[in-house]
């Protein structure tokens, strides 16, 4: 972290004054219930957010608060679906600074059963009055990247939108997951770089900013692929599902489209390994480098899986991410080898 700060500081007094504003920010945000809300819905991304950097962590943590809003909105399923596209709109018009910060409709709030997420719902426009606050640098990378992710998130309601357990329906082929996973998690890694870019300079990585462009996206594409695979049998109680089956119910094809997206995820999680790898500051390795090994473990538990295991939800225990985080910080990391065999 040291060295990032030294870098902010002998750069221009432009510079310094954007430096001191976020420390303010992030000072704010420790000293009141931003950081509960952050905490309460992150759940491990939190480990991550924290081990950023400051320069880093106040565009990351607002960019991530601001998409587990829309999340919110998308995934209220006691609320009506022409309801939740309807305040998904007006929260991507707010976030292109072309409408006011949506007021939600009680029908919505007093649908969401989670108390962690109604209080998130609660600060939607402290979330927007930190955004106001951010350089006009970061405010930019904030707004781009949580868009695309909303229209991402509009788009599969969209696609799900008369599916149900007895009726599910599944994305039309490759391309369309690929998408999918682009639009609500490979944006993310472009986030990431143009962030870590801007703040830290050349700094940031050893890699060019077109390598960490395609290996973030590749990376965060590959996180939800991770995701997507796990929750398998969850989503499919909802009517949704994400691997391109020609028959969802039919257990024996989704199996054999699960472990061959296995390996589509695990190439993208190699991407992640290789990213972390070129950064310089440790901090930001780390935190850059912890979701891949979680989500390589993840894998690896989920290999060869039958659809009962996936059932009961394939975790990676609290202790083995203690672990991980102890070596990535040791800078002990390994891609557990012939993970994936198969390939889309």
């Amino acid at each position: 972290m040291g060295m990032t700060i030294d870098v902010q500081m002998n750069k221009s007094s432009g510079f310094a004054c954007r430096w001191a504003r976020e420390r303010a920010l992030i000072s704010a945000m420790r000293g009141g219930s931003m950081e509960e809300t952050l905490a309460g819905v992150s759940r491990s991304f939190f480990l991550t957010l924290r081990l950023l950097p400051e320069p880093m962590r106040g565009p990351a943590s607002l960019g991530y608060l601001l998409a587990r809003t829309s999340d919110t909105l998308a995934d209220t399923a006691d609320a009506p679906v022409a309801l939740r596209l309807s305040c998904l709109d007006a929260f991507r018009v707010a976030l292109a600074g072309q409408g006011a910060v949506p007021d939600w409709p009680s029908a919505m709030t007093d649908a969401i059963a989670d108390p962690r997420e109604r209080r998130l719902m609660e600060q939607t426009g402290a979330l927007f009055d930190w955004l106001d606050r951010m350089s006009s640098a970061e405010a930019r990378l904030v707004r781009e990247v949580a868009e695309v992710i909303t229209g991402g998130q509009a788009l599969d309601l969209e696609r799900f939108a008369t599916a149900d357990a007895a009726h599910p329906v599944a994305l039309a082929g490759a391309a369309a997951l690929e998408d999918y996973a682009w639009r609500v998690a490979g944006c993310v890694g472009v986030f990431w770089t143009k962030l870590g870019c801007l703040v830290s300079g050349g700094r940031f990585s050893s890699a060019s900013e077109e390598v960490l462009l395609r290996r973030g996206a590749a990376y965060g594409a590959g996180l939800q692929l991770v995701n997507i695979l796990r929750d398998l049998p969850r989503d499919l109680a909802q009517g949704r599902c994400y691997l391109p089956a020609r028959d969802p119910r039919d257990t024996d094809e989704l199996l054999r489209l699960h472990a061959a997206w296995s390996g589509k995820a695990m190439d993208g999680v190699r991407e992640g390994f290789a990213y972390a790898r070129s950064l310089r500051s440790r901090r930001i390795r780390v935190a850059t480098v912890l979701p891949a090994m979680i989500a390589a473990e993840t894998l690896e538990r989920m290999r060869g899986a039958g659809m009962e295991t996936l059932r009961a939800r394939v975790k990676v225990p609290r202790r083995r991410v203690w672990l991980a985080l102890v070596r990535a910080w040791a800078g002990a990391w390994r891609v557990p080898a012939g993970l994936a065999d198969a390939r889309v």
